[in-house]
């Protein structure tokens, strides 16, 4: 950021002068690392979805096996599992050419956000499909349409709608923890205040820290709220 280059902009607090450039650039890591997992959670999360609720029964079991696991533990230790754990195996990872990825905190952080969040939007979408009456499935089926049509184009848009409040708590959910990924050695934005105050003992740089991702939950709530009842226009009531 060019405005980092002039120290002088930013006034006040004197760990946030030295500090706040690391910041910026951590919140930046912060925003990337909670917008791609979520987002690839998400592309999970409708196959999954789907899976359990009308795939053979032995795919519904291993999808809720699966979601059980990510919703059901910590994610500072699924994390640490990844990071630590699968990281012991690198000669292995080395002779598939995956190394560059369990070696990298950015992208271990990203891989076990993914999963976790997937998981918890799979459940999101299950329910939200589970709400529709069957009649619409039933109505769509005698005019013709094919099942995977009438889930597509009939179940899935009312479903999403439904979905949307949960989903944006989940994505408010995801920032807030992101915070953990300081833990593996990543400068996000809770990582460049850890170091700030590792460095200043200054602990007001963590109400700064704070505040950010106070300001950044509000940005969100509020963005999304637009966006739903831009959404849901035609549902409200006269």
């Amino acid at each position: 950021m060019r405005w980092c280059e002039y120290p002088g902009l930013i006034t006040g607090n004197e760990a946030l002068q030295n500090y706040g450039c690391r910041m910026a650039t951590g919140l930046g890591i912060t925003l990337q690392l909670v917008a791609i997992s979520v987002a690839l959670g998400f592309v999970m999360a409708v196959p999954l979805a789907v899976g359990r609720l009308y795939g053979p029964r032995w795919l519904a079991a291993t999808i809720t096996g699966y979601t059980t696991f990510f919703r059901g533990t910590p994610l500072l230790c699924q994390l640490f599992l990844v990071y630590y754990g699968l990281g012991q195996f690198r000669p292995f990872w080395q002779e598939v050419g995956l190394w560059w990825l369990f070696r990298e905190p950015f992208y271990c952080a990203l891989l076990t956000f993914t999963v976790n969040t997937a998981a918890y939007q799979a459940e999101i979408l299950r329910g939200a499909i589970q709400s529709i009456p069957r009649g619409q499935f039933e109505g769509a089926l005698s005019l013709g349409l094919p099942r995977w049509k009438t889930l597509l184009l009939v179940i899935m848009p009312q479903a999403m709608i439904l979905a949307l409040r949960p989903l944006g708590n989940e994505l408010i959910v995801m920032i807030k923890s992101s915070a953990i990924a300081s833990l593996v050695t990543l400068f996000d934005l809770m990582g460049a205040t850890r170091l700030a105050f590792a460095r200043s003992f200054d602990l007001s740089i963590y109400l700064y820290a704070a505040l950010v991702y106070l300001a950044l939950v509000e940005i969100v709530r509020r963005v999304w709220d637009l966006f739903e009842r831009r959404l849901t226009r035609h549902m409200a009531l006269r």
